[in-house]
Formats: structure tokens, sequence, C-alpha cells
């Protein structure tokens, strides 16, 4: 039924419709409207889960590993410093191979601290072994927590939706909440590939020496392969349940016969689409394509939506501090070297990314003097005073050390 909703009781009924056993919860903005959304389902009687309010990050992941070790489906979400904090847990979720669903409302991390949106936190954790799918829109971040619960059951690994904190989180919007019987229908009962079973007894995630645990990371490696099949062919499978193209792979927008092709992930490719069909509208070949799955990322799909683009330009909410695109690496990779790929950082700590900052990327783009690596909007006089002061104060300090000496 559509309605309008807010994102994030919007995503809480969705993961509700897929029958959660166990719910991890501890609060942090800007996820917690969807666990006490969950909550409140589950005190008024109309979601039958194990709700458990944890002390912390840490403990929430602790406890989802231990739920979803007995064969519980098991659901958590954080984001920021939240995701941080369950850092140790979250890769041994990875590692035991544990079908655990955990929504990230994507955040900035400090210092200097910081509560609005971009996308470092979930990027910081892009070689932990979970899978990374990216919402567009609230429509999107629903209907992938549906399909999320179906992947990660079917492989065995741990999936993270990552929702725009804010800009969809708190969006109110009309959203077709996925329907109990038709997500009922689509997602069978949890048969875990593994179980803790005392008439059983078995170990998972035993210390493994030099000799297997080349092995073992092999194999989460190869996962992530397998995983890409699989994320395409639910979404194909959600589409024939629900009428709803949402999820899967990579979404191209306008790049039939595009010469300039602009990459990004989650809710900035609707501002995007935008400034396309207003550059279209003018003339001039320019396309969006949007990653939904940034891990396993698709290089094939990637190269297939790219492969008729001149210059390539990847938009990201991150970036590797000393390095530059984290993304872009890999759309680097899918393309080879013969396909220019430039680097846009936009819209850190909830920055607006703006029509017009776009409109005058490309405009950069068209004249050729865009960068390989762009900060959008950086406020150049201040980074350059800032720069110069620290400069002259480290200058400073030697002098006095060799003074001293």
């Amino acid at each position: 039924m559509r309605k309008q909703i807010e994102g994030s009781k919007a995503v809480a009924r969705a993961v509700a419709a897929c029958r959660p056993h166990v719910i991890c919860a501890y609060p942090i903005s800007p996820q917690t409207h969807i666990v006490e959304e969950l909550s409140r389902l589950v005190k008024a009687e109309e979601l039958a889960a194990e709700y458990i309010n944890v002390e912390s990050e840490f403990a929430a992941m602790s406890v989802a590993i231990g739920a979803s070790a007995t064969g519980a489906r098991t659901y958590t979400a954080t984001a920021s410093q939240g995701l941080l904090y369950m850092v140790e847990p979250l890769y041994n979720a990875a590692g035991m191979r544990l079908p655990i669903v955990m929504t990230v409302a994507n955040r900035a991390i400090g210092a200097p601290i910081n509560i609005w949106n971009d996308h470092s936190d979930a990027m910081s954790q892009r070689d932990s072994g979970w899978l990374q799918l990216y919402a567009e829109d609230n429509q999107e971040a629903a209907d992938l927590h549906v399909q999320a619960f179906r992947i990660a059951e079917e492989l065995s690994v741990p999936v993270m939706v990552c929702m725009d904190g804010f800009v969809l989180t708190h969006a109110v919007e009309e959203v077709d909440v996925p329907d109990p019987a038709a997500v009922e229908a689509f997602l069978p009962p949890f048969v875990p590939a593994q179980r803790l079973d005392p008439q059983d007894p078995v170990t998972i995630g035993a210390m493994v020496g030099p000799e297997a645990f080349t092995e073992v990371r092999y194999l989460a490696h190869q996962v992530q392969f397998d995983a890409v099949e699989v994320v395409d062919r639910v979404a194909a499978e959600f589409r024939a349940a629900f009428g709803r193209d949402t999820g899967g792979l990579v979404r191209p927008y306008r790049t039939e016969d595009a010469e300039t092709v602009v990459v990004a992930l989650g809710s900035v490719l609707g501002t995007l689409k935008d400034v396309v069909d207003a550059r279209r509208a003018a003339g001039e070949p320019v396309g969006v394509l949007g990653i939904t799955s940034f891990r396993p990322f698709p290089y094939a799909a990637v190269r297939a939506a790219l492969a008729g683009a001149r210059r390539v330009v990847v938009v990201e909410r991150a970036f590797a501090v000393g390095v530059g695109g984290i993304v872009t690496q890999d759309v680097r990779t899918a393309v080879g070297a013969a396909l220019p790929v430039g680097t846009v950082v936009a819209g850190l700590g909830g920055r607006p990314i703006t029509q017009a900052a776009l409109a005058g990327m490309l405009d950069d783009v068209a004249a050729g003097r865009l960068a390989p690596l762009t900060f959008l909007d950086l406020q150049r006089p201040v980074v350059d005073r800032e720069i110069a002061r620290d400069r002259e104060q480290r200058a400073a300090r030697r002098g006095a050390h060799l003074q001293e000496a």
C-alpha cells in the first residue's frame, strides 16, 4: 500500500514483514527511528520477535552473532561511530558466514563530531566481507531490505543496506511499503546453512592456524563473486513479484549515447538525474550510472554500462585520505586505463550537493578543466589560509628544536 511515511518507518515495516526472530537495538542518530518503530511493533504484538536492548553497538553485533549462529533470522541497525564500535564483531560475523541484515544510516565519522550524511562509515568497512547495497530513495531502501534477507540467507553472508542519514531516514515521502503477505511468499522461512545445536555440537569461528587461514579468506573472497549473480537474480525475482524495479547491481540513466557518464551511489542520484535531464534538453550527451551493489562490486555490469563513454566522473560521498576516490578505484579497475576517470568528492558531513554545483562540475568537464581529484564547493581561501598557518607553525617548531640542539 502506498502511503506518506518517514523513510525510517518504511524500512522498519519492511524489516518486520521479513519476520525476524531477533532484533538487537542500540540507538544512534540517524538510525534510531528504525529500531524505535520496530520496538513499537513488537510491543503492540504486531511483530513476534525477541527485541533485545543492549548497552552498545559492540554488544548489538555480538548479540546478533549469537542469535544468528543458533539459527535465528537476525536484524540490527547502526550508523557512523556506532559502526566503528562494532568493527571487531563485524568482521567475525562475516568470517563466520552469518546471514545478518543490518541497516547503516550513513553518517560522517568524527572528529570533528558531525551527525550529518556522507558515506565514510560504510566505506570504511568495505573490506570486512559484508555485502553493501546502497539505496537511492526510500522506496528502494524498503525494498532492498526484503531482498537483503533473501540474498543473505541464500549465500549465508551478512548484508548491509545503506541509506543516507536524514536525507532518506527522516524524509517523509510516498512509499509502497512491501505487503507482509507478499514478502512471506517471496522470502522463505530461514533454514540456516550452519547452526549451533547442543544435540549436534560443532564449533563455529574457531581458531585457524597458518595451514588453513589463506583458504578460509579465499572462500570469503570467492563468495563475493558468487554474490554478483545472486544480487542480480534476486532483484529480477523481486521485480516479478512486486512489480517494482529496485535493487540489483547498477542502474543506468540515459547512458546509451552518453559521452560523459557520472557515477554515484545513494540519494545524490536523484539530483544528478535532474541535472542530466537539463543538460540533455540543451543537447549535451551526458548520463548517470547509479551503483546499487558496492560489495560485491559489479565489474562486468559497470564495464558494459560505460562501454560507449568517452569520460567518466565519479561523485564520491567519502574518500581515502592521502589517496583520493574509493569508488573511483573500482570503476578504474572495471573500465581499464584507456577511459579517463575523474573523482569529485562532494557532500562530506552533509554539505548540500546542489544542482548548480553539479552543473558547474559538468561545465568543467566539458571545458577540459576538471582536475583528476576535485572537492566540490571547497572553500579554497579557508583551507589555503589554514595550510599556510600549519606550515608556518611546523617551521617555527623545527627552528626551535634546531636551536635547542
